[in-house]
């Protein structure tokens, strides 16, 4: 029984030491993780985890360590703060400024100044099938694209 269960353990270990391993960027290579990595620093630090892991402590300690030894990037997902603010922060910016583009874009193509020239001069708004029929008269149809390859 005592082989079953160091069998397990092992097997334990490597999976929690392969999962750590793929969240920890190599030192060296910069691009690949230290999983991935065949450099010397990478197989060291792999070594170092299975070697904690042992130890008995836990991943958010192993994280840690590995932090404090090696800096913050040196983890892919770096935690929420002041100084990672701006890197977790801009899809979200980066969407609602697209949002708010399609939005004005959108708004720019509903709202015709003929219509609101006409509004003044008549000094009285006009209806909603005055406008209908106004913009279906005054709005261009949109563009026909023709395929170069197809005609």
């Amino acid at each position: 029984m005592s082989s079953e269960d160091d069998l397990k353990k092992t097997q334990i270990v490597e999976a929690r030491a392969r999962n750590i391993s793929h969240n920890v960027r190599c030192t060296e290579c910069g691009s690949q993780s230290i999983e991935e990595s065949q450099a010397d620093v990478a197989i060291l630090l792999r070594k170092l985890i299975r070697d904690e892991i042992r130890a008995g402590k836990t991943d958010k300690e192993i994280y840690e360590n590995l932090q404090d030894k090696f800096g913050e990037t040196v983890l892919y997902a770096p935690k929420f703060d002041v100084q990672t603010a701006a890197l977790w922060l801009s899809p979200f910016l980066v969407a609602g400024a697209a949002a708010g583009v399609w939005a004005y874009q959108r708004h720019k193509r509903r709202t015709n100044v003929h219509i609101m020239a006409l509004d003044l001069v008549r000094g009285v708004p006009l209806t909603k099938l005055e406008k209908k029929t106004m913009l279906d008269t005054l709005t261009p149809p949109p563009p026909q694209r023709k395929l170069w390859w197809w005609s």
